[in-house]
């Protein structure tokens, strides 16, 4: 009886320890810390003249397909099968810039915020250790408030 209490003691010794446990909300990192804020800037100021192409190319396919409607009664048949062509290509092109628009945009904006990452998983690394956290989550289907230390995160990012 004495050998089975002495061989509990120290099962029942870890239990009684508490875990220390955190949460950072990563979608808010990329939301609100400074380096997010900036890299956005970044991103947009690096798009905004292909940006613009494709709104002129938008308005210009627009026009040409109002033209078209507007002029289909009065214009031969030949005529309104070149410009239907010529809509048609236009739209293609249209589409293709389109895609490799959001294509690039997607791909530049996964390298800054892998950047952000990194960056954010360090600093939770040294919070982690210097408050002696057991384990920090990122993602989670819920978590209390108590543990939520983002705001300490976002702190040491915008520093």
């Amino acid at each position: 009886m004495a050998l089975a209490a002495a061989l509990l003691l120290p099962v029942a010794g870890v239990h009684a320890q508490e875990s220390k446990v955190g949460f950072v909300n990563t979608e808010r990192i990329f939301r609100e810390a400074l380096p997010a804020k900036q890299a956005t800037a970044k991103i947009e100021q690096e798009f905004s003249r292909r940006e613009k192409e494709l709104q002129e190319l938008a308005a210009r396919l627009k026009s040409t397909s109002d033209r078209l409607d507007k002029d289909t009664a009065i214009i031969p048949e030949s005529e309104r099968m070149k410009r239907q062509r010529e809509l048609a290509d236009l739209d293609k092109e249209f589409q293709r810039k389109q895609r490799e628009f959001r294509e690039d945009l997607n791909q530049r904006k996964n390298e800054e915020l892998s950047v952000i990452l990194d960056r954010a998983n360090k600093v939770i690394r040294q919070i982690a250790e210097a408050e002696k956290y057991d384990i920090v989550f990122q993602e989670a289907v819920y978590f209390s408030p108590r543990i939520d230390i983002t705001d300490k995160v976002l702190k040491a990012l915008n520093k």
